[in-house]
Formats: structure tokens, C-alpha cells, sequence
């Protein structure tokens, strides 16, 4: 079986060496590039299954490179995860309109990231809007448009309240930790973010009104969004903050 491909396009050259080895370890196939240019041409000669991009790049940048890469149909089913020491909200949308599967501030850890990688890997939807829509219990959420609807009324969802919807619901079914939903939320201070997630839940299932109950609070673990076809529990889950 042939080996996934890893194509890490990153100028900052420790970076690239502690990215390669791990990678490496866990068994894929890796290429290296230090500018967005070089990066372009790697993505058709090496032909890559995700890329790691970052966003500030020489030459070309990160952002230029997503945007070639989703226009040229060789390479747009490419999942692309961008890397950035930059962490403005605003960085996230634009990364996100142009086409990243995913967003990972820097200082990472790696562990975290392989994760990451290999969760996007084992998605099997080849249509790019199948990848920015999720349509699940009711709900619509359009990440490209930055939009929400639940039962065709649209959500006057915050950011922070966007971006746990969106890491809730395209992960169905599995419990993510109060540590987990913070780094989906990057974009705001931690540690004001690690006292109010629970606030933030809260006001998101305030205003999924009627649909509120399909995020669940996992006792001494965090929250999970509701599975597709798993039915409503008989007891109503408990909306006070997780323990």
C-alpha cells in the first residue's frame, strides 16, 4: 500500500525538520518547500494527499498559494491545513474563503496536529461543497458564507459561537474536551476564553432554540454534538457547564 504524501510548504527551516520527522514516524511520504512559489510547483510535481501551508510566506503566500491550488482541478481536492503565528479572526474567514480545510495557530503541539492531519485524511467526501456545508439535525452550516440556519432561520451566531458549531457538528458523535473547543476558538485571548466556553455553549444552544439539545454535555469530558441517525436521549441532557 502505498504511502500518504504530506507536502509542507513552511520557511522556517526547524519547523520543517520537527514537522518532516514526526510525520515521517507515522509513516507518510514527505516534501519540503520554503516559498509559496516553489510550493506551487512541488503541489504538481509531488502531488500531495494535504498540505501543510503556512500563511506568511516568501515569494508567493499562503493565502496565494490556497487560491491557486482550489482554482487548478488537478490539485483543489488537496486538503490544506494553514499554519499561521497570526490569529485575527478575520485571518481565519479569509483562510477559510480560500479554501482551507483547516486552521492551526503557532506555537502548536505536534501530537495535536497529526491528529489533526489524519482526521482530515480519512474524510472521503471528493465534492468541495460536500467539505464547506454540513446539513445535520435540522441545521445548516455554511463555512465559506460564514453563515447558520436552523430550520431555514438564520443564527445571529458570534464568531467564537460560529467556530464551536462548525468544530461540534463536522465531528458528530465524538466528545471534545473544554482544551480542544479552545483551540478551534483561537482568535481570542486563552485564558478569557478558558472561563466562558461554558458561556458560549450555553449561548449557542440559546439560540439553536428547539435544536439546543443536540449539543450534549459529556460528564468529565466537555461536549458532543449529536450523531446523525442517533435518536434524542430520554432524559435531556443537563445544560449546566461541563466538569
Amino acid at each position: 500500500m502505498s504511502k500518504q504524501k504530506i507536502l509542507i510548504i513552511e520557511d522556517e527551516r526547524a519547523l520543517q525538520e520537527v514537522l518532516s520527522y514526526n510525520l515521517e514516524r507515522e509513516g507518510f511520504e514527505v516534501a519540503l518547500a520554503s516559498d509559496g512559489q516553489d510550493g506551487l510547483r512541488r503541489l504538481r510535481s509531488f502531488e500531495p494527499d494535504l498540505v501543510l501551508l503556512d500563511l506568511m510566506l516568501p515569494v508567493i503566500d499562503g493565502l496565494e498559494v490556497c487560491r491557486q491550488l482550489r482554482a487548478d482541478t488537478k490539485t483543489q481536492g488537496i486538503r490544506v491545513i494553514m499554519l499561521t503565528a497570526r490569529s485575527e479572526e478575520v485571518d481565519e474567514i479569509v483562510g477559510f474563503n480560500m479554501g482551507a480545510d483547516d486552521y492551526v495557530t503557532k506555537p502548536f503541539k505536534v501530537k495535536p496536529l497529526i491528529h489533526r492531519i489524519k482526521a482530515l485524511l480519512r474524510r472521503t467526501g471528493t465534492d468541495r461543497q460536500n467539505r464547506d456545508v454540513i446539513s445535520i439535525h435540522g441545521i445548516e452550516i455554511d463555512r465559506v458564507n460564514h453563515t447558520a440556519k436552523a430550520r431555514g432561520q438564520l443564527l445571529d451566531l458570534t464568531p467564537t459561537e460560529f467556530r464551536l458549531l462548525w468544530a461540534l457538528s463536522r465531528s458528530a458523535g465524538r466528545p471534545f474536551g473544554r482544551n480542544e473547543l479552545m483551540d478551534h476558538c483561537r482568535g481570542e485571548d486563552a485564558n478569557a476564553l478558558e472561563r466562558t466556553i461554558d458561556v458560549h455553549v450555553r449561548s449557542l444552544r440559546q439560540k439553536l432554540r428547539d435544536l439546543g439539545d443536540v449539543i450534549e454535555t459529556v460528564r468529565g469530558v466537555g461536549y458532543r454534538f449529536r450523531a446523525e441517525n442517533e435518536p434524542t436521549p430520554a432524559v435531556t441532557e443537563s445544560n449546566e457547564p461541563a466538569e
